[in-house]
């Protein structure tokens, strides 16, 4: 297990921010009705049951197993809950206890962990394991919101303040950026990353126009309307396959309304709002999108150059349980003038998800990103419901490029600077 030595947190913080991500999970299953956790078969959603448990079962065998406990704290929880030995299929068809026994194997766990983690300075390795368990949580209490949308159930209510949503003011286009070297990927020295993100390494990269913010609705309705999903020039022939067998004619959650649109929100039709950012669009309709307006995707290695700088305020962590308007939060530009950069959307880039040079499948997490790379794209920045601890801006996602589920979206570059 490689682990920066010199990342050790006091134990009362480690303690605090498992506590933090536990909260926002049961906060996004506590109003559910137990018929509501027994989802209909989709390929892209788990079980909420299911998913719960696979939460649970994570800290028992990846942290308290990593750590010398000698048993799990459940009877074939690696049959159960364990995602690379249960086929997602067969998600839907185990035992997987009530919902009384699942969250009473969530508290057991849970309970365990923090005895374990004691007082004082936690150990490299413990700083480690908590905060990788931590961060998983976190990406499951993000899908566990999407699943929502996908099911169309309400609005999950947290137990944070929700903040009203802003407006903003730009002059929209694009910003210029030089070429240059980037080192793309992590410093030896940061204090947690994942095994995808090492090590730095110099990229060099030419100039490119990219866009200061990312599409919005508005921008996306111009595609819809000039029939852009009808049209077969702008689809890459996997693209084409995907919207033909989805038989997509705009956005999923896109609903005609005369001549404008209505946006399923949760459990409600509302016009679309067209400053927001487009979200729920699979990897192909961005790039079909893109081929529409004479455009292109951002490599990663450019999404990474345009964002730096761009730490300041973000629509993360669910403070607005939802998107805002891609005009809003200047605040947090980046060094060259892009907004939002972190937060609000997920956001498509061009590149293939692969290791970098040097890749070495990290411990105890081996299943983490090895089974992926290849056919995922790579997603960058974070989305609303992102927790901003894990919305760093070295952090990759991926998902395959026929996800409309997640909470993604896209900026453009022009196709020559």
């Amino acid at each position: 297990m490689a682990v920066n030595d010199s990342f050790r947190l006091p134990a009362e913080q480690l303690s605090a921010l498992a506590t933090d991500a536990r909260r926002r999970t049961l906060d996004l299953v506590a109003d559910l009705r137990d018929d509501q956790l027994e989802v209909p078969y989709l390929p892209m959603i788990n079980p909420l049951r299911w998913e719960l448990g696979h939460v649970a079962f994570f800290w028992d065998a990846f942290v308290l197993g990593s750590l010398g406990a000698p048993e799990r704290l459940i009877d074939n929880g690696n049959e159960t809950f364990n995602s690379f030995d249960v086929d997602h299929a067969e998600r839907w068809h185990l035992p997987l206890g009530s919902r009384t026994e699942v969250l009473d194997y969530m508290q057991r766990v849970f309970d365990a962990a923090l005895e374990r983690l004691g007082s004082g300075d936690a150990t490299a390795i413990e700083s480690y394991l908590y905060m990788l368990a931590t961060q998983h949580e976190d990406m499951h209490g993000e899908a566990f919101t999407y699943t929502r949308q996908t099911l169309g159930y309400t609005q999950p209510t947290l137990s944070t303040p929700v903040e009203t949503a802003p407006t903003g003011a730009l002059e929209l286009g694009d910003v210029e950026v030089a070429g240059g070297t980037l080192s793309l990927g992590a410093s030896r020295d940061e204090p947690f990353v994942f095994d995808n993100e090492k090590w730095g390494h110099a990229v060099r990269y030419e100039p490119f126009c990219i866009a200061r913010t990312p599409v919005s609705n508005g921008e996306y309705a111009e595609f819809v309307q000039a029939g852009g999903y009808r049209q077969r020039d702008h689809w890459s022939r996997a693209g084409w396959s995907y919207r033909s067998k989805a038989e997509l004619d705009h956005p999923r959650d896109w609903q005609r309304d005369g001549d404008g649109w209505l946006f399923r929100r949760w459990d409600d039709l509302v016009p679309l709002p067209v400053w927001h950012p487009v979200v729920h669009v699979s990897w192909y309709e961005a790039q079909a999108y893109c081929r529409w307006a004479q455009r292109r995707l951002p490599s990663e290695v450019e999404w990474n150059v345009a964002a730096a700088g761009a730490d300041g305020e973000a629509n993360l962590d669910s403070r607005y349980i939802g998107t805002i308007d891609v005009r809003a939060l200047a605040a947090g530009d980046s060094t060259v003038g892009c907004r939002q950069m972190r937060g609000n959307v997920w956001e498509w880039t061009a590149s293939p998800f692969y290791p970098f040079p040097g890749y070495i499948v990290d411990r105890p997490y081996r299943e983490y990103s090895a089974p992926w790379f290849g056919y995922h794209k790579v997603l960058k920045g974070g989305a609303w419901a992102t927790r901003a601890r894990l919305a760093r801006l070295g952090y990759r996602n991926f998902f395959t490029p026929d996800r409309n589920d997640v909470l993604a979206g896209f900026r453009t570059c022009a196709l020559q600077p």
